[in-house]
């Protein structure tokens, strides 16, 4: 008997059990990597009825960390169906248990004692499992057996990370717990948090290359599709609102096609907005032209007036930002070098903010011309290797100097300066340096990895947080945001925890 089914399948199996009098009982996990715990836990669920069927989480919405799952879905399907105590295995089709609940309609719907307490539960989808199973009539049941944490044995045995990461792990896990991590990123809901900055109107034409041209020297590519992203400000207020809930984004628009109605569109419904509008200029576009099939970008065409602002319009944001800004606890500058933010708004920040983070960027629409040194003070800053090499204009030395150099003309509390594939140093006088290594084994796309970065670090800096516990978490959100392509999404708050609980089990 084939007992890989599909759920509509299953349902019609279901049904003809049910006819019989069978009580039918539903597993549902990941089960990446099958082990005693597995198997206890089915057998125990199978004594609870006549018939057991086991849906499994697809590839897709595996969110365990890189490597995982460590077998696909069709291996993992295949393992579990070469239990005697299963009858059944279907592949789920949804993110969640949910879906596949009310399809299936068990009379008991088995966990394991790990999710007994709901509280405890990351997702908090088991509440919405044991919805499910009750309006269908069913009820939940708890296995009590033997438990292994299948992520803790993969990590151990079978980790996806170089030896020095697995290192840093195991020493961080000594230091803190997935509980802690967590909790320190639950708290942060409570703080009022100030974004101001460049908003960004992200495009991404995808294209195929169809071959060099006979006459010129050009690759012509053919036009496939294209989507429109909130990016730069408008991105890290995105990021930065699903950690906390009082989220203010003051940024400029253009009045020549302002994408104002996008915007709103876009942005998340906890996030207040005030516009300013500049006449004659256009909301900055970067267009990027990319090739498809492996998401490598050709080229990008600006659209942006990054003169600074008419004196006028820097006043009545001055005015503005003068009646507000005191009731933040956090003032987050995303600063892309495009005009919005110079000199004397700068000196304004500098002075009025309760507590100022900064990203000031160097890119190629603004040449190099925007370094961090232009802010005389900023309590955390968070900017990359090129960034901080530019601004100390050193090219050579260690990092460790030109960090601590560049104290003698920026007042900082904590800095954080990003290392690539090296991962990031973070840097404060009372706690001296951190490093932390890259946790991404997967790269689909850099663009906004340092604004995701900012987004949940600066709150924790804020906060107060530990400068390891804001590397860690910093570099988890980087591995999550290189998966994204462009903004098509911002890093949430629970596949974030998910995250982390993965690495520190």
């Amino acid at each position: 008997m084939n007992k890989i089914k599909t759920l509509d399948e299953l349902a019609g199996i279901i049904q003809q059990f049910k006819k019989q009098g069978k009580k039918i009982v539903q597993c549902h996990g990941v089960f990446d990597l099958l082990h005693p715990g597995h198997i206890r836990h089915f057998e125990s669920a199978r004594k609870q009825g006549d018939v057991l069927i086991v849906t499994l989480t697809k590839d897709k919405y595996v969110n365990k960390g890189p490597g995982r799952p460590v077998f696909n879905q069709r291996l993992r399907a295949e393992s579990i169906a070469a239990l005697q105590c299963v009858d059944y295995v279907a592949i789920n089709e949804w993110p969640t248990a949910t879906n596949a609940i009310k399809k299936l309609k068990p009379d008991v719907y088995a966990k394991g004692s790990d999710y007994s307490d709901s509280k405890k539960d990351l997702t908090g989808e088991i509440r919405n499992e044991e919805s499910a199973v009750r309006s269908a009539g069913g009820r939940i049941y708890f296995t009590d057996d033997i438990t292994f944490s299948s992520t803790k044995l993969l990590n151990t045995h079978f980790s996806v990370y170089p030896e020095e990461t697995d290192e840093y792990l195991r020493d961080f896990r000594e230091k803190y717990t997935a509980d802690q991590v967590i909790k320190y990123l639950k708290d942060l809901s409570r703080m009022k948090v100030l974004v101001i900055g460049d908003a960004i109107i992200d495009e991404y034409h995808y294209c195929k290359a169809m071959g060099k041209a006979s006459k010129e020297n050009i690759i012509p590519n053919r036009f496939l599709r294209e989507e429109t992203f909130a990016g730069g400000a408008l991105a890290t207020a995105n990021h930065i609102a699903g950690f906390c809930r009082d989220v203010q984004l003051v940024t400029c628009l253009g009045s020549q096609n302002s994408y104002e109605s996008f915007i709103k569109s876009r942005l998340k419904p906890n996030i207040k907005t005030k516009f300013f509008l500049r006449e004659g200029t256009p909301t900055t576009v970067k267009r990027r032209f990319i090739e498809d099939a492996f998401l490598s970008k050709l080229f990008e065409v600006c659209f942006l007036d990054d003169r600074p602002l008419p004196e006028k319009l820097e006043s009545k944001l001055h005015t503005y930002l003068k009646g507000i800004i005191k009731n933040f606890d956090l003032v987050l500058v995303g600063d892309f070098g495009h005009g919005f933010i110079e000199k004397n708004t700068v000196e304004f920040l500098a002075r009025k903010a309760n507590f100022l983070a900064v990203n000031a960027q160097t890119n190629s629409a603004n040449a190099g011309f925007n370094l961090i040194t232009k802010y005389p003070r900023a309590d955390y800053i968070c900017i990359d290797e090129p960034e901080i090499r530019l601004a100390a204009h050193n090219k050579f030395d260690n990092i460790e100097n030109l960090i601590t150099g560049i104290a003698k003309q920026v007042k900082y509390k904590k800095i954080i300066v990003t290392l690539g594939h090296k991962g990031s140093i973070g840097y404060s006088p009372k706690e001296g340096f951190s490093r932390a290594p890259v946790f991404s084994k997967e790269i689909v796309d850099r663009m906004g990895a340092g604004d995701a970065f900012i987004s949940v670090t600066a709150p924790c800096s804020a906060a107060g947080y530990p400068m390891d516990v804001i590397g860690f978490i910093g570099n988890a959100v980087g591995a999550m945001k290189v998966l994204i392509v462009g903004n098509r999404s911002s890093v949430e708050p629970v596949p974030l925890f998910k995250f982390i609980s993965t690495l520190l089990k």
